[in-house]
């Protein structure tokens, strides 16, 4: 199982490219790509929240971010990537009969729309959205589900996220946990503090990790 933002995917793009165009028409200056990126995992909220300096409270805010949400909607998939090595990964699995998935923050509107402008082969086998379940991560909750979507226990689950709320939800569901330190990871965020049992720089490096799990 997959996070999806910043793990399985490479969607900051759309986001520094979205982000920059409404401060300029709201004349202020634009951010440093590497800024923007480091906040996608954390969704539309913590853009708004980084790149204008309003709160939820403000009235600004809820306007911004519907906009955003409007102008990612229309532009969505169209700079996403995998990041390098996820696709080789995803043919591995596909050889040797694994099955894979997503577990997401990202709404379901998105994320469907998303993988339906990809089309990934081999498709995922479970896909869970914060729609689909009552608590969000880092609640386990996700992963309870993804193990009945699966057919295995939670404890057969190798979960691979880029922030921590990925790694306590992994851990809370008693899965084994890979920490991508390839991912969206915030300039103070300590990946090591997370407590994942597995760190990859890249994600070539998750194959020989589950390849050693199966042995």
């Amino acid at each position: 199982m997959f996070d999806l933002d910043g793990t399985l995917l490479d969607t900051a793009p759309e986001f520094v490219v979205l982000i920059n165009q409404l401060l300029v028409e709201k004349n202020q200056p634009a951010l440093p790509a590497d800024a923007i990126r480091a906040q996608v995992s954390n969704g539309a909220a913590a853009l708004i929240r980084f790149a204008f300096k309003v709160e939820p409270e403000d009235d600004r805010f809820e306007p911004l971010r519907l906009e955003l949400l409007d102008r990612y909607q229309e532009k969505i998939g169209s700079h996403t990537r995998f990041f390098p090595g996820i696709d080789e990964l995803l043919q591995k699995l596909a050889q040797h009969n694994i099955a894979w998935g997503i577990a997401t923050n990202k709404p379901s509107l998105y994320t469907h729309k998303l993988l339906s402008v990809l089309d990934i082969q081999p498709a995922p086998a479970s896909v869970i959205c914060p729609d689909d379940v009552q608590f969000r991560k880092p609640h386990p909750e996700s992963l309870f589900l993804a193990s009945e979507h699966l057919d295995c226990t939670p404890q057969n689950i190798v979960y691979i996220g880029d922030h921590k709320r990925d790694i306590d939800c992994g851990k809370d569901a008693g899965a084994i946990t890979i920490a991508a330190a390839f991912g969206y990871i915030e300039e103070n965020d300590d990946i090591d503090a997370w407590g994942a049992d597995y760190r990859v720089e890249q994600a070539s490096d998750i194959w020989p990790i589950i390849e050693k799990l199966l042995n």
